[in-house]
């Protein structure tokens, strides 16, 4: 049987050991078991039914209320976000269904096949916003309902990985005199599907980018900052943290580079959050993005 500390489950869900406790005290989310030793300790059906109650926070449930369901209901309420998930175009769910059931088979040829055709109707951005964009929300919709592996979404990532890093190489160098755009993801985040499709369309518009990836030390990107002199910094949170971490991010960030314009990528419900200076600008959508590069 798998077991987990508090830290791991902080880890997988992204929710803080801090608030998983103070959930578990007020809530009952959480029963963990003891170890000899009086050390806590969670089991695998533990760990999936926090990973629901994640899965469920940008629902019109309160999280105490999330916290003291039953798993059958937590269950049934994801089964409803997944079928909301379904596009209104049926072009677009169409290939959005084939990617999910190319990583649910472990299917790349099939990924490769539908991944082509997408782009030869809809174009590279109108694939990603469209298609693959929605097809990994309804993978990890589906990974936290326990219906398939890690693996899978795994899988498709980096399926999607290779084919935007293989559109990025075909563009042309940029020309000397544009902008120089610094995009990393901070410590702790590590999705980075969005941030090299973001590295692709400020490419395509004509601009330098220098790439960091993913899970920059603040002490590296600083270093980074000094010797290339960028002019916007663009960064993404994904993970699903609470408002005190990134108020955290915004404030060093914004403070440290008071000179640069910088840019970030998030949902508009955890944007609201988060207190905003004047050379923070928030980006919700690929809309956004394009909006500042013309």
């Amino acid at each position: 049987m798998d077991l987990f500390s508090i830290s791991e489950l902080q880890q997988y869900s992204g929710i803080k050991a801090h608030t998983i406790r103070i959930w578990e005290q007020r809530y009952g989310a959480l029963r963990p078991e003891r170890s000899e030793g009086n050390t806590r300790y969670y089991d695998g059906k533990q760990l999936r039914r926090l990973l629901n109650i994640v899965s469920l926070l940008d629902t019109e449930h309160k999280v105490s209320e999330l916290c003291k369901m039953p798993d059958n209901k937590l269950n049934k309420l994801l089964d409803v976000k997944i079928s909301g998930t379904t596009a209104r175009d049926p072009f677009h769910e169409y290939f959005i269904s084939q990617v999910v059931a190319s990583a649910m088979e472990f299917d790349e040829a099939q990924f490769d096949k539908f991944f082509s055709s997408a782009v030869l109707r809809f174009g590279l951005k109108e694939t990603y916003r469209s298609v693959l964009y929605p097809a990994l929300i309804r993978l990890g919709l589906l990974w936290a309902k326990d219906s398939l592996r890690p693996a899978h979404e795994h899988f498709i990532t980096s399926l999607f990985r290779q084919k935007i890093l293989s559109a990025i190489d075909a563009l042309p160098l940029p020309a000397p005199a544009k902008q120089k755009w610094l995009l990393f993801l901070p410590e702790d985040e590590l999705h980075e599907t969005g941030l090299l499709f973001a590295n692709f369309l400020i490419r395509q518009a004509g601009h330098k980018v220098i790439y960091l990836g993913a899970n920059v030390p603040f002490e590296t990107l600083e270093d980074a900052i000094t010797k290339t002199r960028p002019t916007s910094l663009l960064f993404f949170l994904v993970r699903k943290n609470d408002n005190e971490n990134d108020q955290n991010v915004v404030s060093q960030l914004t403070g440290q580079f008071a000179d640069k314009r910088i840019y970030l990528a998030c949902e508009p419900s955890r944007s609201g959050n988060i207190r905003k200076s004047k050379n923070l600008l928030m980006l919700h959508d690929v809309d956004d993005l394009e909006k500042v590069l013309k």
